[in-house]
């Protein structure tokens, strides 16, 4: 036993020695800008024959905005940047089509000066289409009503994002899922999204999901957000059932919500828009 005793004191004793006389370097790099560069973004279609579209959109940072107009082409649009290694890159193959932030390698921490700029303004075509939006710490406008979405997946790291569907997709949407970290994201016009499911994941953050619009058929949405704040509205209308399940969040009701256990309820005339939220803490807000 006094062995023991006397070993830990001389392991401490070392260790912590050790750990003085090591020096971690974490590599920074420094962002440069160069002169200001405005150019013109053209996709036609791949693949003419193609049912559907498979487009991946890999925004690393910056401000991008999506919308519908691209009348004869996949995408139109413009990127203005100054950093030249963020040249956009665009990669065929068959019926994908990669769009990327070009080359920006970033080792250890970055160093920015705020005088960064890169910004895309997209337009996408009518034919239908599987969507791929990966991005990092970027400002999104999306307003993706009226195009024809398959599917729709949608990752994100801290950011501050707008998505809406003014339009109804034309099409069945099979699957939505947005996953995003600690971040600002507010999606309207859910229900014009015309899904049969969709999942949401955040961290924590600041979310709202609203789901006005033409509910086409019954739907299914699951939410698993960290400590956040979450809205959630849902027309009068609309027939909906919403099972929350959290030991350490608040929720306000405002509406007609109907209170059975953990399940809230609406009573509409539309198909059945069933959504499951599990918080592990934070508040809730049901609207109408």
């Amino acid at each position: 036993m006094q062995k023991k005793l006397i070993i830990l004191p001389i392991l401490t004793l070392a260790l912590t020695t050790l750990a003085c006389s090591v020096n971690i370097n974490i590599p920074v790099t420094n962002i440069t800008t160069d002169e200001t560069v405005t150019e013109e973004i053209r996709i036609n279609k791949p693949d003419p024959s193609a049912e559907i579209t498979d487009l991946t959109i890999n925004f690393g940072l910056g401000e991008l905005s999506i919308s519908p107009g691209a009348e004869t082409a996949l995408v139109t649009g413009t990127a203005t940047y100054n950093i030249k290694d963020l040249k956009p890159k665009i990669t065929t193959e068959g019926n994908r089509v990669i769009l990327e932030t070009g080359e920006l390698e970033i080792t250890g921490i970055p160093k920015f000066d705020k005088a960064e700029k890169n910004e895309w303004d997209l337009e996408l075509g009518d034919m239908p289409l599987a969507i791929n939006l990966n991005a990092g710490a970027y400002s999104g406008d999306l307003e993706l009503g009226g195009l024809s979405i398959k599917s729709l997946n949608i990752m994100d790291g801290a950011s501050t994002v707008k998505l809406k569907f003014t339009e109804p997709n034309p099409i069945e949407m099979d699957m939505f899922e947005y996953q995003t970290g600690a971040s600002s994201v507010k999606l309207y016009g859910l229900a014009n999204a015309n899904f049969s499911e969709m999942v949401f994941k955040s961290g924590a953050g600041d979310y709202t999901l609203e789901f006005s619009g033409e509910l086409l058929r019954d739907a299914t949405v699951t939410i698993n957000s960290g400590m956040s704040s979450l809205i959630v509205v849902v027309p009068e209308d609309t027939s909906a059932r919403i099972f929350f399940d959290s030991g350490l969040s608040n929720i306000d009701i405002h509406g007609d919500w109907q209170k059975n256990g953990n399940m809230y309820t609406l009573s509409g005339g539309s198909p059945m828009l069933t959504i499951n939220i599990n918080m592990a803490a934070g508040n809730l807000t049901l609207k109408n």
